[in-house]
C-alpha cells in the first residue's frame, strides 16, 4: 500500500475515533417523553412515586395484563390505579371494572382523557384550557380538603393544557381537587376549575382526576409538590392492596428488536456502531484491492533464437549453403550424443542400426540420411535443393524419435 493510502487510513480511523469520544463525553440529552411507566427514571416517568407508594402502603401489585382478562381470573379487593396520558377502557372492560367496583373496591383514574361511557355514567363532562402562556404560573393545582392545607397551591411549569370537568353531578359527587387561575402576585383568585372528584358507585367509589403529572418524577421532585400527590393518595385506604396498572402505560415494557439491549446500553450501541463502521472500511479497501487491475508483464524474448534466424538468412541470402549445411550437421550430431547416448566418432553399419533401433527409425531411413551427410561433406558447393533435403531428412529422422529432450 502506498503512504498516502495509509495516510487516508489514519486519518479516517483518527476522525471515527474523535467522533466517538465526543458523543460519549457529551452530556446526555434529557428525554421528556411522557410515559408515566413505574420503571422510567425520566422527567416523566413514575419512579419515584412507585418507590413511595411502596412505602406507605402494605401491599402493592404491579399488573401488567388488561383489567378485563386481570380481574376475570382473579378474586381480589381494594383499590385499582390508572395514570396516564389518556386511557380508553373500551365497554366491556370498563363494565367489568364497575361490576368490579360496585362490590365495595375504590377504581382511581387521573388521565387527561377519559372514557366516554364512563364519564356519561357518573354524569360528568371535561374541558379544556389552553394555557400555553402559562409563563408566570397563572394555573396552580391544589386540593379542597381542610386536612390537606388547602390553600397551599402547587406549581407545575410544563403544562401547555389543563383539563377540567365542567359538569358534575352536584347530589353524588365531591370536588376533591381544583385549578386555580391567579390574576397576579399577593392577588386573590380569580377562578376555580376543578380538576379532582370523587363519587359514590354501588358499594364502592370512583375517583377521577385531570392532572396525571401529579404522579410524575419531575412533579414529585419539586417540593411542596409531593404533598399533592401524597394529599391525592389519601382518598384511597392504603391497608388494602393497592393494584397499579403498567398495561395502559405510554411508556410500557416491550421489546420490538432483538437489538433492543444494544441500541439502549450506551457502550454496546457504540461497540455495534464501530463494528459496523470498521466492517464498511474493510469492504471499501479491500474491495478496491480485489478490483485493482493487474498488469500485463510481457516475457523476455528468446533473442538468441531470432539471433540465429538473423544469421541462418544471412548465410542463405548470400548462397552460402555449404556453411549452413555444416551448422545443421554438426548440430544433428550433438543431437545424437545427447539424446540416445551413441558416439559419433566412427560412422559404420554398426552405429547405423543401433540408431536406427534406437531412434525409432528404419535402417533405409537412417542409411540414406547419413549417405546424403557423407556426399555433402565431400562437396565444395551445394545448391539450395540439396541443403533443404538435408533439413528436410534431419526434420523427419527427429520426428520418428521416442527419446526427446523436454523443452
Amino acid at each position: 500500500m502506498s503512504k498516502k493510502g495509509k495516510l487516508y487510513i489514519v486519518l479516517v480511523a483518527f476522525a471515527i475515533l474523535s467522533i466517538v469520544v465526543i458523543e460519549m463525553t457529551k452530556p446526555k440529552q434529557l428525554n421528556w417523553f411522557p410515559s408515566y411507566a413505574t420503571h422510567h427514571k425520566i422527567p416523566f416517568g413514575s419512579y419515584v412515586f412507585n418507590e413511595q407508594l411502596k412505602r406507605v402502603a402494605n401491599t402493592v401489585n404491579i399488573i401488567d395484563r388488561p383489567p378485563f382478562e386481570y380481574l376475570k381470573n382473579n378474586t381480589i379487593n381494594g383499590t385499582y390505579l390508572f395514570y396516564n396520558g389518556g386511557i380508553n377502557f373500551g365497554n366491556e372492560e370498563l363494565n367489568s371494572l364497575l361490576d368490579w367496583v360496585s362490590k365495595g373496591n375504590t377504581l382511581m383514574v387521573s388521565a387527561v382523557g377519559f372514557e366516554h361511557k364512563l364519564l356519561d355514567t357518573l354524569n360528568l363532562d371535561t374541558k379544556a384550557v389552553n394555557i400555553i402562556d402559562n409563563f408566570n404560573n397563572k394555573y396552580q393545582v391544589k386540593l379542597v380538603n381542610p386536612l390537606l392545607a388547602n390553600n397551599t397551591s402547587y406549581k407545575y411549569e410544563k403544562a401547555t393544557t389543563f383539563y377540567y370537568f365542567n359538569k358534575i353531578d352536584t347530589l353524588k359527587t365531591s370536588v376533591i381537587g381544583l385549578i386555580d387561575k391567579y390574576r397576579g402576585a399577593n392577588k386573590p383568585i380569580k377562578d376555580s376549575l376543578i380538576s379532582s372528584i370523587k363519587q359514590p358507585f354501588g358499594k364502592g367509589e370512583i375517583i377521577l382526576n385531570t392532572f396525571p403529572q401529579a404522579f410524575t418524577n419531575y412533579f414529585i421532585l419539586q417540593s411542596p409538590n409531593q404533598n399533592y400527590t401524597a394529599g391525592l393518595l389519601s382518598y384511597i385506604d392504603t391497608s388494602k392492596p393497592i393494584y397499579v396498572d403498567t398495561y395502559y402505560k405510554t411508556g410500557k415494557t416491550f421489546y420490538t428488536s432483538p437489538m433492543y439491549l444494544f441500541l439502549n446500553t450506551k457502550s454496546l450501541k457504540w461497540a455495534y456502531y464501530l463494528v459496523l463502521i470498521g466492517a464498511l472500511i474493510y469492504i471499501i479497501f479491500e474491495g478496491k484491492r480485489k478490483q485493482r487491475a493487474i498488469p500485463i508483464i510481457k516475457p523476455l524474448k528468446n533473442q538468441t533464437v531470432d539471433f540465429t534466424k538473423t544469421i541462418a538468412n544471412m548465410y542463405y541470402e548470400n548462397g552460402k549453403h555449404k556453411d549452413i549445411a555444416q551448422h545443421k550437421i554438426h548440430h544433428f550430431l550433438e543431437y545424437i550424443r545427447n539424446t540416445m547416448h551413441l558416439s559419433t566418432a566412427d560412422i559404420n553399419t554398426s552405429f547405423l542400426k543401433n540408431l536406427a533401433a534406437r531412434s525409432n527409425n528404419t535402417l533405409e531411413d537412417t542409411q540414406t540420411l547419413f549417405k546424403l551427410i557423407r556426399s555433402l561433406d565431400q562437396k565444395t558447393e551445394i545448391s539450395n535443393i540439396e541443403l533443404e533435403r538435408l533439413n528436410s531428412l534431419i526434420e523427419q529422422f527427429k520426428s520418428h524419435n521416442q527419446w526427446k529432450i523436454p523443452t
